[in-house]
């Protein structure tokens, strides 16, 4: 079992970009542990109660637990307080894998965030600074795709996802408030939909998700390599 750290700007964020390597990794006995950098409020349709509720149930349909940090959504910036939130999240976790979202991105809450991850990464093994929990240096910090630009992503490896897009796609409409009473954003879940039929194309699956790393992965072996 792996301890894994999946963080998000904002509740949803997470679901959107790998829900589905979410639940599955849930599903394989890996502690996976939602941490929300913000609340995501205010929003038209929402109100921190109400989204509250709506993240507890994503994670309950992934199979996960989750944490909000709630630093102000909309203001997240890289300072070091920011840094030693996460760090110390990281290090109460014990995580081994963090997750954060790509580095380019429209919106500052996500670009921010990224960089305060990149550092707590660091900051998590340092034995000299007053943060709970025990030093961990996590081994991967791999990057998933929420992004707020018109583009297409530039993944350097991707996860088989194959039959848990559903779960996925109950757990994105758990956000009642972002995703079914906005009608212009019904459309988003479709096109995540899609996007996993193309991604799973890629590498020989029927669904997947992409992600993204700035360190070389080492294999032992070609078996786990899926079959165009």
């Amino acid at each position: 079992m792996t301890n894994i750290l999946v963080v998000g700007p904002h509740p949803d964020d997470q679901e959107l970009g790998m829900g589905g390597s979410i639940a599955r990794l849930a599903d394989q006995g890996h502690n996976v542990l939602l941490l929300d950098m913000t609340n995501g409020e205010p929003t038209p349709h929402g109100d921190p109660e109400t989204r509250a509720k709506e993240a507890a149930r994503a994670a309950d349909i992934l199979g996960v637990k989750r944490r909000l940090l709630d630093l102000p959504n909309r203001m997240v910036v890289h300072s070091i307080e920011a840094r030693h939130m996460v760090a110390g999240a990281i290090r109460e976790h014990q995580a081994e894998i963090v997750f954060t979202p790509f580095f380019e991105d429209a919106h500052p809450d996500h670009i921010a965030t990224t960089r305060i991850v990149e550092d707590a990464r660091f900051d998590a093994k340092l034995t000299r600074i007053d943060l709970p929990g025990e030093p961990i240096y996590p081994k991967w910090l791999f990057y998933y795709y929420c992004t707020h630009l018109r583009w297409v992503a530039n993944p350097n490896f991707m996860f088989d996802i194959t039959g848990y897009t559903q779960k996925k796609r109950e757990s994105i409409l758990a956000y009642e408030t972002q995703f079914v009473l906005p009608e212009k954003n019904r459309k988003i879940v479709d096109w995540i939909d899609a996007s996993h039929v193309y991604y799973g194309s890629r590498c020989g699956t029927e669904a997947a998700e992409p992600f993204y790393t700035k360190e070389p992965l080492g294999l032992t072996g070609l078996g786990d390599l899926t079959q165009l």
